[in-house]
């Protein structure tokens, strides 16, 4: 019987935490001086603020140096400062002190480090490359980052401009257009059109305004929701992959992350079926079953190029590499060159997207907000030409 502790919603989600992962709770407690106690086995816990790739460059720097891989982890608990780093640290240390592997060590915290860290660290005992595994891993993850970081910035002035456009559309017609309708209804009078249209919006909106302003919070909320939920994500996803010029363009970053999965995985000595395997979950919903086609012919002696071709996971370019990673046996690399290809190919498309996109934009929300000024100025314009 042992004492632990782990993050959960409630004592329910705290329970079938770790009974999912076949262990028996006696006695479920909450934090503050309290334990969750009574569970048999080892503990689980949650990575989301656990800097694996900062932790893996520095191992990576003390193993080069010559110190060992114990001493190495008691150096990062000693220096650390979060418990709940130095408690994970420590959980990997007991594990090698009892003389499991460092592969069976990282594998008891499933939610810190995920099952592609595992496998190259597993691939590289067999081979007794573990300095040159965790490089591998740190190049792999700070160049998928560098992508990102590519794709959030040119996406950053985009969204701003679709926020402020909108907060100052909202304003004008929610604030601004309902007190002008006061200046024309006391001006009364044979009215254009444009003027009606105008005070009839503006006495619709004032006296409902409370209950306009609560729809509007809570269909923002609805749609944060809706947003978060896995199935929604999905779903747009699917949208997305619809649209011709962009979904093309999402394909081929999915393939992407990918190819460089896949040759880190294979430059490591992990055998080829698995690895597509352990990657799945870096494609979509609707590729997923074309990878899974893909694994049986190769299980049944086809080529790797050849299965990957006929279930539409290649390109032009990157079906060549794989012909010649095939004759040279070099395909981890020739991957990972596919995807160094392919990633230099989406900088470039997204540098030019966003150059021609924020104009455009521009050009839009400007015409949206000048149409709602004039909308509020054109009468006072046709009234002060009707008074001379």
């Amino acid at each position: 019987m042992v004492s632990l502790s782990l993050e959960a919603r409630d004592d329910l989600d705290a329970n079938e935490q770790v009974r999912s992962q076949g262990y028996a709770v006696l006695d479920v407690r909450r934090a503050g001086g309290l334990s969750l106690a009574g569970m048999l086995g080892s503990s689980t816990f949650r990575g989301g603020n656990f800097p694996l790739v900062l932790f893996t460059q520095e191992m990576l720097a003390l193993l080069r140096s010559g110190i060992s891989l114990v001493e190495a982890l008691e150096t990062l608990a000693e220096k650390e400062t979060r418990s709940a780093t130095v408690t994970i640290l420590a959980g990997v240390l007991e594990r090698l002190r009892e003389g499991q592997s460092f592969s069976n060590a990282l594998q008891t915290f499933p939610g810190v480090f995920p099952e592609l860290y595992i496998a190259t660290v597993r691939a590289s005992e067999r081979s007794g490359t573990l300095p040159e595994a965790l490089g591998r891993y740190v190049a792999y993850q700070t160049q998928l980052d560098s992508v990102k970081k590519h794709l959030v910035s040119a996406s950053i002035y985009p969204a701003i401009l679709v926020a402020v456009g909108s907060v100052v559309a909202l304003f004008l017609l929610g604030y601004v257009v309902p007190r002008f309708s006061h200046i024309y209804q006391d001006i009364g009078g044979d009215l254009p059109w444009l003027t009606r249209m105008l005070m009839a919006w503006g006495a619709f909106v004032e006296p409902r305004s409370g209950l306009l302003l609560g729809l509007f919070a809570g269909s923002v909320a609805v749609l944060i929701f809706w947003a978060r939920r896995p199935s929604s994500r999905r779903w747009m996803s699917r949208q997305i992959t619809r649209i011709p010029a962009i979904g093309e363009r999402v394909r081929v970053y999915q393939l992407t992350r990918f190819y460089r999965t896949v040759g880190m995985l294979l430059a490591g000595g992990t055998p080829v079926t698995q690895a597509l395997m352990m990657v799945s979950g870096l494609l979509n919903q609707g590729l997923r079953p074309r990878l899974d086609a893909a694994i049986r012919m190769i299980k049944e002696g086809q080529p790797i190029s050849v299965a990957l071709d006929s279930q539409g996971l290649t390109t032009p370019v990157s079906l060549r590499m794989l012909r010649v990673g095939e004759r040279t046996g070099m395909m981890g690399d020739m991957m990972e060159r596919s995807a160094a290809f392919h990633e230099e190919t989406l900088e470039r498309w997204v540098e030019r997207f966003t150059r021609t996109f924020e104009p455009l934009l521009m050009a839009a929300i400007g015409i949206v907000i000048g149409g709602i000024v004039l909308l509020m100025y054109f009468p006072i314009f046709e009234l002060a030409g009707n008074i001379q």
